[in-house]
């Protein structure tokens, strides 16, 4: 062996005791960073994030606001950028509030979904016998309804507001991801080091907690990462059928579905949430498949 190879060798195996030696959440961070569209995605939708948590300050207008003299305004008129509606409320302003609106649904929504999953997951994987094919039972009769029909129910219950939509779209759409936990911890508790940790008198809720739970975080987050797009769509999905929030309250299904009818006329009422509402769901769904790619295992060898 030359000395440039030894130098090469020894670089490689630095590399790969590094690598080893950082945490299974750093070594999955530092794969995503890698992922350009899923990085830039990310910076897109945390300023997404901070606009719509700084709404008030960053609207020029008030949703509810109304501009008579500039009704169905186009793109660049005086004091609009992206025009008006039919009642002359600016565009920019309700594209603003409804992405606030959209990102507290789905955040909530999913967070809500989440806690009913890794609940319900790690009480069946863990316990087992008759507890997991009770909860199973449960999750299979959920499964089998339609979750956007069981979303339209709880809603037309619960009333339109953002509170109703949250519950419905979070009690909709949380058994993939109960499934998922299940199987998680259904793998990682026959492993050594629970068993480890089970001999020396651990307790069932801090071996699921502390040694069972942070071993499936990767999975988890991947199936987050893809559900909060899905949330954002549900939400658009029910203001479309005329079940979002209440008005004036923007939404950008409702946005959509109101320039849908003016599309000839101020075709601008439709292009600006609908395209801001495809671009968010694109970054979304980027983030999701660079989740995914970071915890996937071969990613090192890539």
């Amino acid at each position: 062996m030359t000395a440039t190879e030894g130098i090469s060798a020894a670089a490689g195996e630095s590399e790969q005791a590094e690598r080893a030696a950082r945490g299974p959440l750093a070594r999955a961070w530092s794969r995503f960073r890698k992922h350009r569209l899923a990085f830039g995605s990310l910076i897109f939708c945390s300023l997404l994030i901070i606009t719509a948590i700084a709404a008030p300050l960053i609207a020029p207008y008030g949703y509810e606001e109304t501009d008579i003299q500039h009704k169905l305004a186009g793109p660049g008129s005086e004091g609009h950028l992206l025009g008006t509606d039919l009642l002359g409320r600016d565009i920019l302003s309700r594209l603003i509030y409804g992405l606030q609106t959209a990102l507290t649904v789905a955040f909530g929504a999913e967070l809500t979904a989440l806690v009913l999953a890794l609940a319900i997951g790690l009480l069946a994987g863990y316990l087992g016998g008759r507890v997991e094919s009770l909860l199973m039972a449960f999750t299979d009769v959920m499964y089998a309804f339609p979750s956007y029909l069981f979303a339209v129910v709880m809603v037309t219950v619960l009333g339109r507001s953002i509170f109703a939509l949250v519950v419905a779209i979070g009690i909709a759409s949380w058994v993939t991801q109960a499934r998922l936990v299940r199987a998680q911890v259904m793998t990682i508790k026959e492993r050594e080091y629970v068993e480890a940790a089970r001999s020396m008198g651990a307790k069932g809720s801090t071996i699921a907690i502390r040694y069972i739970l942070p071993n499936a975080i990767g999975p988890i987050l991947v199936t987050t990462s893809f559900a909060i797009p899905a949330a954002i769509a549900a939400e658009a999905g029910l203001a479309l059928l005329g079940l979002g929030v209440q008005p004036p309250t923007p939404s950008w299904g409702a946005m959509i579905s109101e320039g849908s009818r003016y599309l000839l006329a101020a075709p601008h009422m439709l292009v600006a949430p609908a395209v801001l509402f495809a671009l968010t769901l694109l970054a979304f769904t980027w983030i999701g498949d660079g989740v995914r790619d970071a915890f996937d295992p071969s990613g090192e060898q890539r």
